[in-house]
């Protein structure tokens, strides 16, 4: 388990990280998502004992990486934005090399590196040089060194970045069998990716935690108006007034207009209202006919925006007030 309380990071007058909380369970992908400069990075480096917070505390598995960083640090495989690989070296000799370095007892070195050449799928590489590999099997020597040791945690920072959609599908796959027997956390700006193999997200902006749950959780949460798609036969007069006296309607708007007396209409209902049913009496009421009706849901990009948007117009509004 990762648990983080109160964590703070700033760099001269600008905080980055304004007091984080939040914990992860074992053997559960999680999703890392915000805008740019939102903090992911950043988290992401102190969780891994590669930077210092200026507050605060992060526990792994109940040490403190503060304090007991070297045995916290066995628990951790990390896969940076840019893997450091080394292009001269071979994919067996650069394993070799990193489990040196994650002080892998000599003994244990070589068969931990067979161990995570196999579950990359590198076997047939081992003896290329790393600058002769694509874009998508340096991918893999950086996640096999990540899994050096076979830490409790891998933590992904943007992983499939450049990587081709086969390459993306392949990696995808790679990570739901890693979720069974590791706690993974991935930071990703491709929404679609997160909500194929993550099983809760975190959304950060502004360096504060803006939301936590399931992908489908965060959808709900962030539908707060209802919209929905009709295709009518009727007039638009007759349509605009039966509109008109349904009370929870806060928009509606003529979209298409394909002819032979039909019309497309966009319909926004306020806060919390379903809508569906008192549209459909008050158009029948004018004697108009349905054709089509769709309730639109928003996705995970949708929560994504609307969220992040709501804390930069909140974290705005302080500011605003503060001035006054």
């Amino acid at each position: 388990m990762i648990e983080v309380s109160a964590l703070y990071k700033k760099y001269g007058k600008s905080v980055i990280l304004d007091h984080l909380d939040f914990k992860l369970e074992d053997q559960r992908i999680y999703g890392f998502l915000g805008p740019n400069g939102a903090g992911k990075t950043t988290t992401m480096n102190i969780l891994t004992g590669y930077l210092q917070a200026t507050g605060g505390a992060v526990l792994i598995d109940g040490v403190d990486i503060r304090k007991k960083p070297q045995k916290a640090k066995k628990k951790i495989g990390y896969l940076p934005e840019n893997p450091p690989l080394y292009q001269d070296m071979t994919v067996a000799e650069y394993l070799r090399f990193a489990a040196g370095l994650k002080k892998i007892p000599a003994k244990q070195r070589n068969d931990e590196v067979r161990r995570a050449i196999g579950v990359m799928a590198l076997r047939e590489y081992e003896q290329t040089l790393i600058c002769s590999l694509s874009k998508g099997y340096r991918q893999r020597v950086g996640m096999a060194q990540a899994l050096l040791g076979n830490p409790d945690i891998l933590i992904l920072d943007e992983p499939t970045v450049g990587l081709d959609p086969k390459q993306m599908t392949e990696f995808r796959g790679l990570l739901r069998k890693l979720g069974k027997k590791h706690t993974i956390i991935l930071s990703s700006h491709i929404l679609s990716e997160v909500q194929a193999v993550c099983d809760e997200v975190l959304m950060i902006s502004e360096g504060k935690i803006v939301a936590q749950g399931t992908p489908e959780e965060l959808e709900e949460r962030a539908d707060q108006t209802q919209k929905i798609c009709i295709l009518v036969k009727g007039s638009q007069e007759a349509v605009e007034a039966a509109c008109a006296e349904v009370p929870e309607i806060d928009h509606a708007e003529l979209t298409e207009d394909p002819g032979r007396g039909r019309l497309r209409y966009e319909i926004l209902a306020k806060s919390g209202c379903d809508i569906r049913e008192a549209v459909s009496v008050a158009l029948a009421g004018h004697q108009i006919s349905i054709l089509e009706m769709t309730q639109h849901k928003e996705s995970l990009e949708d929560a994504f925006l609307r969220l992040t948007d709501m804390d930069e117009a909140k974290h705005a509004e302080t500011e605003d007030n503060e001035k006054c």
